[in-house]
């Protein structure tokens, strides 16, 4: 399992240790589904999650491509692939600034898919 202290990625998400959450924007709590948090949906099924109990995610209304993670305590971040997966990453207690990579097309800006 890896580990990191300040920038760290997952496929295509990265991570960003911050400060705190952010006080100018909005944000709405995401839900749980079961004892697992996904913090990034994969249009597979590959989602990758968290332990619900160790953390809280926050998304952005106005930015579907930022969100922020509130780690409570030491939690891994795994991928849900039994092949080709992504390595899992340990998160120490601390906040996160969670950013999908995103991709240019005629339409404009849309988030990558993973």
């Amino acid at each position: 399992m890896r580990t990191f202290n300040k920038i760290a990625a997952q496929g295509d998400v990265m991570f960003i240790r911050v400060d705190k959450l952010p006080e100018n924007r909005e944000l709405v709590e995401a839900k749980t589904e079961g004892a697992s948090l996904i913090v990034t949906h994969s249009e597979t099924g590959h989602h990758h999650v968290m332990e619900a109990s160790k953390v809280n995610m926050f998304e952005c209304k106005d930015d579907e491509l930022q969100s922020f993670l509130v780690v409570h305590n030491d939690a891994e971040l795994r991928h849900l692939r039994d092949f080709d997966t992504h390595e899992s990453i340990l998160f120490t207690k601390g906040v996160y600034n969670v950013r999908r990579q995103r991709e240019h097309t005629p339409e404009g800006f849309r988030r990558v898919a993973d």
